[in-house]
This record gives C-alpha cells, structure tokens and sequence, in this order.
C-alpha cells in the first residue's frame, strides 16, 4: 500500500487519478500524504487525534479501503498487545492473512516465526525496557565519545558520582 506513494513523490497536488490509484493526499491541501504520516495516522487511536487529523483519517478511509483495513487490524492488535488473550491473535493473524495487505501478511508471517515469545508479550507483565535504555544510553555516550576523549571522561559520565568525590565550590 505505502509503495505507491513512495514512487509517486510528495508534491503532487490532489487529482482523480492519484485517488483513484489509492495514494492519499490531504483533504486540507490536497497535497500527497507521506508513507511515515499515513502510518502514524493509521495506529494512532481515535481518541488520541487532533480534529484535523481525524479528518484526515475520515477522508483516507473514505478513499482507500486499504487504509480502513489496515487501520482496523492495526488498532487491534494494539489491542491484542495490552490485553491479556493470546486466542484473540489465532484470530487476529487468520483476519491479517486474509486481509489482501502485503505487508500486514508479511508482519503476520513474521510472528508466526516465534508465535512462543509473542504470546508471552501478550501474557507477561514484566519487560526489559529498563536494560534496555540503560544499553542505549551507554552506546550513545560512547559513540559520543569516541576519539574524542579518554577513558576518564568516558568512566566520569557513566558512573555516579559518589558523595566524597563531589565537587565542592
């Protein structure tokens, strides 16, 4: 769905063949709505959108049942994800092969791939966001500061400070 306006470039100005091809444009401006900005629109949830982009995901709707199908499976996976039954994904993927979308059936293809760590997603409260950050908050010092400074620099942001080394004015 996004591949047709990746070719077809983002200053074109609406005209009837654009939207009889599917490729969203902005019913304010009428020009060519970003691959990015009509997936952000696609998963935000309703309540979340400003009114211009709620019109915005009316107009697209009404325009492209790609969209509308795409956005449905989309919010509910979302709601997959903070729910707590793995039975609704059976239904789900099922729903997402069937859909006619090229890439939510390759995204379903790819946790078919490890359905065991996606049903644990869902069931599992605990995460590991918190190593996570810690992981990348230490590579982006350290690409920071490579070549730039040394290992004593390096060791003064990554560790705390202790209260006997504080500097004191």
């Amino acid at each position: 769905m996004l591949t047709k306006w990746r070719h077809a470039g983002h200053a074109v100005v609406f005209d009837a063949p654009a939207a009889k091809a599917g490729i969203l444009t902005d019913p304010s401006t009428g020009q060519l709505v970003s691959p990015i900005v009509a997936a952000a629109l696609c998963i935000k949830p309703r309540g979340l959108l400003t009114e211009p982009q709620a019109a915005k995901v009316d107009a697209f709707k009404s325009t492209s049942a790609e969209f509308a199908t795409m956005g449905g499976l989309a919010m509910r996976f979302r709601g997959i994800l903070r729910g707590n039954d793995t039975e609704k994904l059976d239904v789900w993927l099922h729903d997402a092969d069937r859909s006619g979308l090229y890439g939510i059936r390759r995204f379903a293809r790819t946790l078919r791939q490890d359905l065991a760590a996606v049903r644990n997603a869902i069931t599992e409260t605990w995460s590991n966001g918190q190593t996570e950050g810690q992981i990348n908050r230490l590579k982006t010092i350290k690409r920071a500061m490579y070549g730039s400074a040394g290992i004593e620099l390096l060791r003064a942001r990554v560790l705390p400070i202790r209260p006997t080394e504080q500097h004191v004015d």
